[in-house]
């Protein structure tokens, strides 16, 4: 009974076995459920990596980039600069008439009339005044008698000389007395012409009763008036006349510019009683030395004149457009280092490393210098360096770089 019990149930003979109860496996995941569940896992690694090390890593750049900016200095630079005195030369000036004489009276006399004033324009030959001269009036009378009788007596010398000659050929006279008679014919003939020269003199002189304009211009001063005792070799002019409408334009140019100025050089002319304006003037000739008192070289200019704007003799000052001399360059007092190789100024190069260059100092203005040798109108020179820089310090430029103000 047991047996059958504990033995597994057989079926008849000729019948197929009942099947077996079987026990259900547990289910397993798939394939393609696992690798989702791994990218999704390996997508939030990567994002809490990124989330975590972007942040720090930019802050360590930033830090590491403030840190270099930190530790380079910071310049300002200042580009040289021409000077004043090379591309503009200003200079005094003494504006002067084309012509002016001074018009004295050749003849002793008085005043009869005067027939221009102050302002007047005249032309050449014009007359001015007129003298009356009684005493020139009797010399010259007494002159013209003198003549008359030279003349007469040269007729008779002339006569009695010939007749001499004429009796000498039949000997009826000695050759003594025909050589006087010949003598006193030449000694007459002088006569003659002394006393014809002597009228011709007085006059001359008789002329300049009449005293007129030389050249044609502009009366600038009436010195006598009607009555007036008139002497000549007195000094004192009767009138002034001048030419304005060309004047003439003097300016002294100091030796350091000197070789700059050529005949034909441009330039402009500046009167301070007519700001904003500027009259054309031109280099008309030089005095081709120097002064030795002022160590300057005089020089002539021309300016046209013809709507009379500038009055002659007034001060004015003359600029000088295209002077023909080296350039010199300027910088700011404050960019000079005092070193034991010399007078230094610091360089920076298109690296932003600085270069000391060693320069020579010309004229001081002050606030800037003229730098002789050294540097060249590109360079980027450094403001106020410091007393520790040196060549090779990678600086950085704080701000755009300035221009020099030349003096």
């Amino acid at each position: 009974m047991n047996s059958l019990e504990n033995s597994p149930t057989q079926s008849p003979k000729g019948t197929a076995p009942a099947p077996a109860m079987s026990t259900p496996k547990p289910a397993t995941a798939s394939p393609v459920k696992f690798s989702r569940v791994a990218t999704v896992v390996g997508v939030l690694v990567v994002l809490g990596f990124l989330v975590g090390f972007i942040p720090r890593w930019r802050q360590r750049n930033l830090v590491r980039a403030e840190t270099v900016e930190l530790a380079t200095p910071s310049v300002a630079v200042v580009s040289p600069e021409p000077s004043h005195a090379a591309v503009g030369l200003v200079l005094p000036a003494e504006v002067r008439p084309w012509l002016e004489a001074p018009i004295y009276s050749r003849a002793n006399g008085y005043l009869k009339r005067w027939l221009v004033d102050i302002g007047a324009h005249v032309e050449a030959g014009q007359l001015l005044a007129e003298v009356d001269t009684p005493e020139l009036d009797q010399q010259l009378e007494q002159a013209r008698a003198q003549l008359a009788e030279s003349e007469a007596a040269l007729a008779l010398a002339k006569t009695t000389a010939e007749r001499w000659a004429d009796l000498l050929k039949t000997a009826s006279v000695s050759e003594q007395e025909n050589a006087e008679k010949q003598a006193d014919y030449k000694l007459k003939t002088a006569t003659v012409e002394a006393d014809r020269a002597n009228v011709h003199r007085l006059e001359e002189l008789q002329s300049f009763e009449r005293i007129t304009a030389p050249f044609a211009g502009t009366i600038t001063a009436r010195n006598t008036d009607v009555g007036d005792l008139i002497t000549a070799g007195s000094g004192r002019e009767l009138f002034h006349l001048a030419q304005t409408q060309t004047l003439r334009v003097y300016v002294r140019v100091p030796q350091s510019a000197a070789r700059g100025i050529t005949t034909g050089q441009s330039a402009e002319l500046v009167i301070p009683e007519t700001p904003g304006k500027k009259f054309s003037a031109m280099v008309t000739s030089t005095s081709g030395a120097m002064s030795t008192d002022s160590r300057t070289l005089l020089t002539e200019l021309q300016v046209d004149n013809s709507k009379d704007e500038i009055l002659p003799g007034s001060y004015a000052q003359v600029q000088f457009l295209d002077p023909r001399v080296n350039t010199v360059l300027t910088v700011p007092s404050n960019t000079l280092l005092f070193r034991a190789e010399g007078l230094q100024v610091g360089v920076v190069g298109n690296d932003n490393k600085v270069d000391l260059h060693t320069v020579e100092i010309g004229r001081d203005f002050g606030q800037t210098v003229e730098v002789l040798a050294g540097v060249s109108p590109s360079d980027r020179v450094v403001i106020n360096p410091s007393d520790s820089l040196v060549s090779g310090t990678t600086v950085h430029i704080a701000e755009a770089p300035q221009t020099a103000k030349a003096p």
